[in-house]
């Protein structure tokens, strides 16, 4: 019994250090699944249809409390210029979680003539956000611990641009702008700094009725602690009559010197588009000299792309342009 209680309040300890490093919406490999919109506000309508979006990813199957996240988002472009957006997350990490939303306004301007794929597009995103920590299971005795579940609410913004041309895709986006303190612990180890930026290239190209490729590259930096990460994607796409099938891995690797940073994460992603419908599963596996967890994250996305307009052809447009395969 004494051995739990420790262990309970180191857990405890540990938890309220690392979730300060949480803001918004995680930063994972969602976007290879065409979910651009969950890291670039720019994305918001950026291309010829609607796209619906449903994710679930969670660690350690089978095991009670394990990290797992599920969002839920769409955008659409409402008329030649203006595009709208709208997502919603909720984010458990053991005795940690948080529910949120965002609402986003992006502007695209078409630099080319009415069809070409030359766009710069600008986006903002508006979010709130809900802290909970359950401290109910916590026994020990500490004036700190309520023993019930205490939550904070907090707001933040992330603002950022994209340019699209022919098969080149690019997007910067500077997140959690606003100093905005989420106050769910001690004031004194609270971070007005959350502040992430991220950008990303990718280019598409091949033989529309055979196959194509992309190759994209996404670099983060984190401005409190400095850390960087950067990731190497591949994807393949083969079309089959009226539909698509896809495949690609990801290499995510940080890139600061100790042996606890700097991990490596291989992503495998499969998936299936067929008459405005996505299916997509990917696996990610840490691979370091010092790891933290044995078991890998799966993630699944649903998808469904309608309100589709005749714009962007996939012969002259990225994916992440020319949806409702």
């Amino acid at each position: 019994m004494k051995i739990k209680i420790i262990l309970i309040y180191i857990f405890f300890l540990l938890d309220s250090i690392l979730v300060v490093s949480q803001e918004t919406i995680p930063v994972y490999t969602d976007y290879l699944s065409d979910n651009v919109y969950l890291l670039h506000p720019a994305a918001a309508g950026v291309g010829n249809c609607g796209k619906l979006r449903l994710t679930g990813r969670k660690t350690w199957m089978g095991e009670a409390d394990a990290p797992q996240l599920q969002t839920i988002s769409f955008h659409t472009r409402l008329d030649d210029n203006n595009g709208v957006g709208i997502a919603l997350f909720n984010d458990k990490n053991g005795y940690h979680s948080q529910v949120g939303g965002q609402l986003t306004y992006a502007y695209h301007i078409n630099l080319g003539n009415k069809y070409d794929t030359n766009q710069l597009s600008f986006g903002l995103s508006f979010m709130a956000v809900r802290n909970s920590l359950d401290e109910r299971d916590f026994l020990i005795y500490d004036p700190i611990i309520t023993q019930q579940i205490n939550s904070k609410n907090y707001f933040n913004a992330d603002a950022g641009i994209a340019y699209h041309y022919n098969g080149l895709s690019t997007y910067f986006t500077a997140k959690n702008i606003l100093l905005s303190a989420r106050n769910l612990y001690n004031d004194k180890y609270e971070s007005l700094n959350l502040r992430r930026y991220i950008a990303s290239l990718s280019y598409y190209f091949g033989d529309e009725a055979r196959l194509q490729f992309e190759p994209s590259v996404m670099g983060q930096y984190i401005e409190r602690t400095q850390e960087m990460f950067i990731d190497g994607n591949l994807k393949v796409y083969v079309p089959i009559n009226n539909s698509e099938i896809w495949g690609g891995l990801s290499y995510r690797r940080g890139l600061d010197t100790s042996p606890y940073e700097a991990s490596n994460y291989f992503t495998p992603i499969f998936g299936v588009n067929y008459q405005g419908f996505m299916l997509s599963y990917s696996y990610t596996r840490q691979q370091n000299d010092i790891i933290f967890e044995n078991g890998g994250f799966h993630q699944i996305t649903l998808g469904y792309d309608f309100l589709c307009k005749e714009k962007f052809s996939r012969q002259s447009a990225c994916p992440n342009l020319s949806g409702g395969f």
